[in-house]
């Protein structure tokens, strides 16, 4: 029976009865799950954790997470960010794999004031923290609220960061659970699976782009560079994702 992670408003004993439930759900999940598949993991999600979201990006690998979950639940909402500084090819991908898959909830969010706060477009060359808080974060907060959890496709080999990422994690600062079906996926592991399935591949892929966000901060990696070298070149930014914990925007690995 799905845990319900929702408890009244200043409540502070219901609260932290949440956050314990919570943790132990997290911990039971990881050791019920343990050495079992990406299916089972989506499957197993979907069951335990209501509402549930799917949050991608479109990007150079997302297509296998999609195609897993559409497997399981085409209704399942699938939140998409649009930046309104992506690529072109990222904006046509999306609409072919949405079509391709047939999901039947796709969300397609914008910043609502990116207008007002950034009127000459370029924030992202000032501050590019602020510019992916007003643009992809903020919309993703409130696309989840309300929800008790989100699917996404962060792995283990993208960074150091990411290193220990489990199947399930609680996401700091909320009564959120993270599930990451691919955690302990190598990138030859989605390429086979994006091969053996004969996924769309997104076009900008062939043209050295292994790492996709936004246009003005990704440019093409050489050979022999980290793959996601490309992304934020000559910056020490390498997360667009921002969490926040009490109220507080937090980078990636920050401490607190």
């Amino acid at each position: 029976m799905p845990l319900d992670l929702h408890a009244p408003s200043g409540d502070a004993q219901a609260s932290e009865q949440i956050s314990d439930g919570l943790a132990g759900l997290v911990r039971d999940l990881n050791a019920r799950l343990e050495g079992r598949d990406a299916r089972e993991v989506i499957r197993t999600a979907l069951t335990q954790i209501t509402p549930l979201r799917l949050v991608s990006s479109f990007g150079a690998e997302s297509v296998a997470l999609l195609h897993l979950t559409a497997e399981a639940d085409r209704d399942i909402p699938v939140i998409f960010i649009d930046t309104e500084m992506l690529f072109d090819e990222t904006l046509a991908y999306q609409q072919e794999i949405a079509t391709t898959l047939g999901l039947r909830n796709l969300r397609i969010l914008r910043s609502a004031d990116a207008a007002d706060r950034d009127p000459d477009g370029k924030l992202h060359q000032r501050d590019p923290d602020a510019c992916c808080s007003l643009r992809k974060t903020e919309p993703l907060q409130n696309a989840l609220a309300g929800s008790n959890g989100w699917i996404t496709g962060r792995k283990r080999f993208q960074n150091g960061q990411r290193a220990e990422l489990d199947f399930f994690e609680v996401e700091p600062g909320t009564d959120r659970i993270k599930v990451n079906p691919l955690a302990r996926w190598s990138r030859e592991d989605v390429t086979r699976y994006i091969t053996e399935n004969r996924l769309p591949q997104h076009p900008l892929v062939a043209q050295n782009y292994p790492s996709i966000g936004c246009a003005p901060c990704t440019t093409p990696v050489a050979q022999g560079e980290d793959p996601r070298a490309g992304r934020w070149r000559n910056s020490d930014k390498d997360e667009c994702g921002i969490h926040f914990v009490n109220g507080k925007a937090v980078r990636q690995g920050e401490k607190t």
